[in-house]
């Protein structure tokens, strides 16, 4: 139930001379300096660099991986920073190669890629590069900037240290007497087993205290992270950060607006959701974390073997490739399956070119984890099929398409629950709910930390103070907006935006949880309706890896995002899930 990660380097003496061999390949990059116009240093230039895709991002997944298993061990901790730190050398040391690249010109460059077939695999790459062109300076300012990325990440080193290094879990009584520790992880499987409204309130309070606790520390660290993105975007004369953020992948700025949009304008169903969760639970008061209250208790847990049948059983209707695949990234060895003391909370999927992905779970036998599970391997589905069909440096899919596979594998596994079994009106009270949950966690809820992630950001961009206080304001206006709650009647819920690790980590990650499900509802159901050759598109846009700019690849899978069509599509399926509800409730 544990990575093998002797699957990357047997000891810790392969990786380290595997580490050396990426320090010492970097080493070599400098004297390309001023050399590029030559087609052979050229060629040799970029050589290097597909190796370093090779080794070196295989070394970086090893430090990484196995920090992740436990923050607490300072010497893994060591370990990854070392590797930061020569990634952060290499950025330095080739800072000259994209002002060089521009001054010798795109008909040039790809000429010599023209010439040389075993350099096709970088011609994509040089594509999105002279479509940003006016933001790439000179060679001094880049090697300025180069020079300042490390620097740029401790936001992230302070927000994971703080978080997870550093976080004590606390204990909580239960009315029956049992002292319990909360965590993270956890705390939710609690409060839906809970029957006491102060029991659930106390488990919530131990988790997020902590955030009001830390609540100065963690504005300034945000903060942090807001003004180095700010400083680049003004550095490279972008508009704003949003724009920053999408313009490389060439992301249509429309596609956020419209998804924000349409999430605003379609809230009701989302307030009608809670007043029949409030009146069927016989609520006095609503809270945010009574979401996780099952509308019809279950004693059932899956254990993690039921979890992987329950997925395989799935997707029996599909090719047997795809169902290959699916055995073969929850294979023994590369599956963490259950939470430690240290280990990183959440869940995820590792992936770097020509490896076999890796995935994280805190698996707590709960319907969530089997979902979860059916998620994850989603993830490294899209990386075994762009493995094989793209070569080493087309690999990498986009972040925007990143949640396509997980969250098609969790809509079909949820139409497998609802028909491999007569369900009883309890059972499809609970399937309904989660459901509608999952549109709510997935499509809204991301979405709502996107407007907050726009508004803080734009706060920098007026040169406007960052406290704890202004950004909790941002999130009790949109939970009022969205859902129609006070948050401020929730001791210590209005820091949510403290608890949310992407917006640290990744800032405009989480919007693209939202068109990725637009995305994947509409494939699911092309799929699902039969629509002639729907399944083989939809391999089309796993197997693309990362050949061509994401809302090109999701247009030729069938899903225009520059529309407002498939956003509604999930407004409008919450409307006919609220209402289907609210009908077996009331039979």
């Amino acid at each position: 139930m544990n990575w093998d990660l002797s699957y990357l380097f047997s000891t810790l003496e392969d990786f380290e001379k595997a580490y050396n061999e990426t320090n010492e390949i970097i080493k070599k990059l400098p004297a390309y300096q001023g050399q590029l116009h030559v087609e052979a240093k050229f060629k040799e230039y970029y050589l290097y660099i597909k190796k370093i895709s090779q080794i070196g991002y295989r070394v970086y997944q090893y430090a990484s991986l196995l920090s992740d298993l436990n923050k607490k061990n300072q010497e893994n901790a060591a370990r990854l920073q070392k590797v930061q730190i020569t990634f952060a050398m290499m950025q330095q040391v080739t800072a000259f190669e994209e002002p060089e690249l521009i001054l010798i010109g795109k008909d040039k460059i790809m000429a010599f890629i023209d010439h040389n077939p075993d350099l096709e695999e970088t011609r994509f790459g040089f594509v999105k590069l002279f479509r940003r062109q006016e933001h790439i300076l000179d060679q001094n300012s880049e090697t300025l900037i180069a020079n300042f990325n490390q620097l740029t990440r401790v936001g992230h080193d302070l927000y994971s240290n703080l978080t997870v290094a550093d976080m004590e879990h606390g204990d909580v009584m239960l009315d029956d007497g049992t002292i319990v520790t909360i965590t993270g992880s956890n705390y939710r499987a609690y409060i839906a087993k809970s029957t006491s409204p102060s029991e659930r309130k106390d488990i919530f309070e131990s988790v997020f205290s902590y955030y009001d606790a830390h609540k100065s520390t963690y504005a300034g660290i945000y903060n942090s992270v807001l003004q180095a993105d700010y400083a680049l975007i003004k550095a490279r004369k972008y508009p704003s950060s949003v724009e920053a953020a999408l313009f490389n992948n060439a992301i249509p700025v429309e596609v956020y607006y419209s998804l924000t949009t349409v999430a605003r304008e379609n809230t009701a169903a989302i307030k009608k959701y809670f007043a029949i969760r409030k009146q069927f639970l016989g609520l006095e008061e609503y809270h945010t974390y009574d979401r996780f209250i099952p509308l019809v208790k279950t004693d059932k847990e899956y254990e993690y073997e039921e979890a992987k049948q329950l997925f395989f059983d799935s997707i029996k209707s599909f090719p047997a490739d795809f169902q290959s695949k699916a055995h073969e990234v929850l294979k023994t060895g590369f599956v963490d399956v259950y939470e430690a003391e240290g280990k990183r909370s959440g869940a995820y999927s590792s992936s770097v070119s020509d490896t076999h992905p890796f995935i994280l779970l805190n698996y707590a036998k709960t319907l969530d984890d089997v979902f979860t599970v059916a998620h994850e391997s989603g993830h490294s589905m899209h990386s075994l099929y762009a493995m094989e069909n793209q070569p080493t440096l087309l690999q990498d899919y986009t972040i925007f398409v990143a949640e396509v596979a997980s969250t098609f594998n969790e809509h079909n596994l949820l139409d497998y629950f609802i028909k491999s079994s007569k369900a009883s009106k309890n059972e499809k009270i609970a399937l309904l709910q989660r459901t509608i949950d999952d549109i709510l966690a997935t499509f809204y809820r991301q979405t709502l930390f996107a407007i907050y992630e726009l508004e803080a950001h734009k706060l920098v961009e007026q040169n406007q103070p960052i406290t704890a206080d202004i950004l909790s304001n941002i999130m009790i206006g949109l939970y009022k907006e969205f859902y129609d709650m006070d948050i401020t009647k929730e001791e210590f819920k209005q820091y949510v935006w403290a608890y949310i690790p992407h917006l640290f980590y990744t800032p405009f990650y989480v919007y693209q949880y939202a068109t990725s499900f637009a995305t994947s509802l509409k494939l699911y159901e092309n799929v699902k309706n039969n629509v002639p050759g729907a399944f083989e598109r939809y391999l089309g846009l796993l197997k693309s890896g990362g050949s061509e700019f994401p809302v090109d690849q999701i247009k030729k899978a069938g899903v225009d995002l520059t529309q407002k069509d498939a956003f509604l599509a999930v407004a409008n399926r919450l409307v006919e899930l609220v209402d289907q509800l609210e009908v077996e409730i009331n039979k």
